[in-house]
């Protein structure tokens, strides 16, 4: 009996006590973000009374715990700035405090503090335009991936594809003439095609100088996006340098192998005293030649965006790129293929081919000239607490103007040069209106975007092909020289010269998402997007008459699902998401043809800690409405719409910091891509256009945080990408080899200056585009910035 009553006093005792400890003491947790709307990683917050400190992790998010109740002092610190306080207040009424705190300072200012704290520096992933809405990574249904400013730097990336090996799935980059390129996402070709979250091509080469970031928005986008600017595979979004309100700048020279000369500067300021009026130019000078025997590029860059904020409530942005280029144009190389299934084509890779790796098949006097502008107006009105306008003009338009080649293999050791002599505008006009919500009906947060948008696209062309003789390129001699401006101009003087409209097409669309807090835990997502698509056709003047146009109607709707497991650190999603892709023509019955539709399901988890940033998922595509040969009606060469194409995945991204200094970069994907019904030549085979099936990337710093050696930091990373084929039918395979490419960086960053090298394929390793043509072998680049 003694026993007893001694064990009920214990453990009545342990309960008081529990009970004592949960009533008098609470927590205070907090986001922390700027006034230009960025997350304020890596900055310090302190508790004065207790001296406990926190570092605001990804998402400007920190957290202090089992805090004795009464009023406190919290400080928020930044190195080398002025500080924000908040008095707080934890009592039983009130044991749980969250602060949504905003610190009077940009995004770029922050940049100083993550790099002295030795932050989480890439796990920046908070986006306005991803959902055309703020919304964090932890609320969205979708996945996405970001390539940062800071890891371009860290990196010294001098080319724009470059800034690609960060991306997972991206493979190689198709460049096509003009420089424009092409990238991978989920199995399918992906174009750069969008600019500060709307339609803003660029068919020329893209300088990276005025880039704040890459957002890479994976799965069909279509329902806020468009089908004309993404893939059923996603899409490639860049994000301008926009002007913020202190004075700062950098100049910036590299130099590398094979004559790479590069200047940038970048020079932000306000115009005014209130800092109401502010301005930010971007300048890029570059000049490269090939490592092989023949090609070059230059290029300029002019980027001047302003800001004004007119009043509280109105803010106009004007933001314009001015680029110019001349080069010779990237290779295109297409395989040898038999028309005798008797004497097939002995090369069935572009190794075995035995084209010399350094030689180029072009002249540096056979060129090309090419000019592009962007233009971006932005007007952002506070309608109310609730609601905000946003009114966006797009305009671009990209030129080019001379001579391009192709090579065409003709045997098993000849190929011949054909020349495109060529001027061919494109026009482009993206106007959107959008209208963003952020309110509750009842209990349930809404945060709701609802727009319209007319997207149009005119280019003429106007060009002519002439072929070159053929010549052994095992073994060219003397005959490789015979290639030149000299020889080829006067071929153009007999040559029928096409002129025509290749492009006028038009579309109007209405589109509404809405974000759902269920509960603080559970968001529903769901979008629909409806489009009016007008293709006039191409006009071919010296007949008067338009061939291929049409009118079609598509409805794109997306739903998606998050929970959050363990509040913004831990969640379950899934989605479903649908693109479409307008499609001319019609069957032996006259039936005019749908849209192909592409249909994703996806699931996954996403994790977003002090230290690691994941996110892991599997998608499952299908694309219907796909046309394939009529067997049935083979004499008119008809067409039936009854194909199929499937596409489905795993991806894996992580960012990691797991000690101060060290940052780790990682994606992994695997692909399955086939034609489930087609022509019957490729039906259950991988799409040529796939890539490779299986990609991976890391990237590993480490930067020294304090003591004599502060700012001193190495890095090392690669890319590895499987073999796949470049053709890829039941009657002959030609394969592109899998590639492992290793990279390594030394750098010494400084408040004043900052010194760089690199070094890019380090084991020299020998690999192609899809386009069979051949990349960088081992290149250095030295990098020194000016600060101020």
């Amino acid at each position: 009996m003694k026993l007893n009553l001694l064990f009920l006093f214990i453990f009545y005792s342990t309960i008081l006590a529990a009970q004592e400890v949960r009533l008098t003491k609470g927590d205070i947790t907090g986001t922390i973000t700027t006034t230009d709307g960025n997350s304020a990683q890596g900055v310090t917050v302190k508790l004065k009374e207790l001296k406990k400190t926190a570092l605001a992790g990804p998402g400007g998010k920190f957290e202090l715990k089992n805090l004795p109740f009464g009023k406190y002092t919290l400080e928020v610190v930044m190195v080398g700035f002025d500080g924000l306080t908040e008095t707080v207040e934890i009592s039983p009424e009130n044991p749980l405090v969250h602060l949504e705190l905003q610190l009077n300072y940009s995004s770029q200012k922050l940049d100083e503090v993550i790099i002295s704290t030795g932050g989480n520096r890439f796990a920046k992933k908070e986006s306005d335009d991803v959902s055309k809405m703020p919304l964090k990574n932890m609320e969205n249904a979708q996945v996405y991936s970001i390539v940062s400013k800071e890891l371009m730097k860290e990196q010294v990336v001098t080319d724009y594809n470059s800034a690609f090996k960060n991306v997972p799935g991206a493979g190689i980059a198709e460049v096509r003439n003009q420089g424009r390129t092409t990238s991978m996402s989920r199995g399918f070709p992906t174009p750069q095609l969008v600019r500060n979250g709307v339609g803003s091509f660029t068919y020329n080469t893209i300088d990276p100088a005025n880039l704040e970031r890459i957002e890479v928005i994976k799965g069909p986008s279509a329902t806020l996006f468009g089908s004309t600017i993404s893939s059923f595979g996603g899409l490639f979004n860049r994000v301008t340098k926009k002007p913020f309100d202190s004075f700062k700048g950098e100049i910036s020279y590299s130099a590398a192998s094979w004559d790479l000369n590069r200047l940038t500067a970048d020079i932000n300021t306000p115009l005014n005293a209130e800092k109401t009026v502010l301005f930010r130019i971007n300048t890029a000078l570059h000049s490269e030649r090939s490592f092989q025997d023949a090609g070059f590029n230059k290029s300029y860059l002019i980027a001047p965006s302003f800001s004004y904020k007119v009043n509280d409530r109105l803010t106009l942005m004007l933001d314009v790129e001015l680029g110019g280029a001349k080069g010779t144009s990237p290779t295109r190389l297409s395989p040898y293929i038999s028309k005798d299934l008797a004497k097939p084509a002995k090369a069935t890779s572009i190794k075995d081919m035995g084209i010399p790796y350094d030689l180029s098949f072009a002249n540096n006097t056979v060129n090309y000239t090419g000019q592009q502008y962007n233009i971006f107006a932005q007007a952002k009105y506070k309608i109310s607490e609730a609601w905000n306008s946003q009114t966006i003009i797009s305009r671009t338009r990209s030129s080019s103007e001379g001579y391009t080649v192709a090579l065409t293999a003709l045997t098993d050791s000849t190929l011949r040069q054909a020349v495109t002599n060529q001027e061919s505008p494109f026009y482009g006009t993206d106007i959107q209106q959008n209208f963003i919500g952020d309110f509750k009906i009842g209990q349930m947060r809404n945060r709701v975007v609802t727009g319209f948008d007319f997207y149009s696209l005119r280019a003429t062309r106007n060009d002519a092909t002439v072929n070159m003789p053929a010549i052994n390129y095992r073994k060219p001699g003397a005959a490789y020289n015979n290639f030149n401006i000299a020889k080829v101009a006067p071929l153009f003087n007999s040559a029928t010269f096409l002129n025509f409209v290749s492009n006028n097409e038009r579309t109007y669309s209405a589109y509404v998402s809405d974000v759902l807090n269920v509960t603080d835990q559970l968001l529903v997502m769901g979008g629909v997007r409806v489009d009016r698509y007008i293709n006039k056709g191409s006009y071919y003047a010296n007949r008067d008459s338009t061939v291929g146009n049409f009118n079609q109607t598509a409805i794109s709707p997306r739903f998606g699902l998050v929970y959050q497991l363990v509040k913004e650190k831990l969640a379950v999603f899934g989605n479903y998401m649908n693109g479409f892709n307008n499609v001319s023509g019609s069957d032996f019955n006259g039936n005019t043809f749908k849209p192909n539709q592409a249909n994703q399901f996806e699931g996954g988890v996403k994790l977003d800690l002090n230290k690691i940033s994941a996110t892991l998922s599997y998608y499952d595509i299908k694309v219907s409405n796909m046309t394939r040969p009529d067997l049935e009606h083979t004499e008119g060469s008809f067409l039936i719409q009854d194909g199929t194409q499937l596409s489905k995945g795993f991806e894996a991204e992580i960012i990691a910091n797991p000690v101060p200094g060290l940052n780790i970069v990682a994606g992994y994907t695997y692909n399955n891509s086939k034609y489930a019904k087609a022509s019957v030549d490729v039906e259950g085979l991988r799409p040529a256009t796939a890539g490779s099936p299986t990609t991976a990337n890391i990237w590993v710093s480490y930067r020294i945080i304090s003591g004599a050696a502060q700012g001193l930091g190495v890095g090392i990373g690669g890319i590895y990408g499987s073999e796949y084929n470049q053709i890829n039918t039941h009657t002959f395979k030609f394969s592109i080899p899998s590639y492992t490419v290793l990279d390594a960086s030394v750098f010494y960053d400084q408040p004043r200056f900052r010194i760089g090298m690199k070094i890019d394929n380090l084991t020299n390793e020998k690999y192609w585009s899809y386009r069979l043509a051949a990349q960088n072998p081992t290149k250095v680049t030295g990098n020194v910035t000016f600060k101020f």
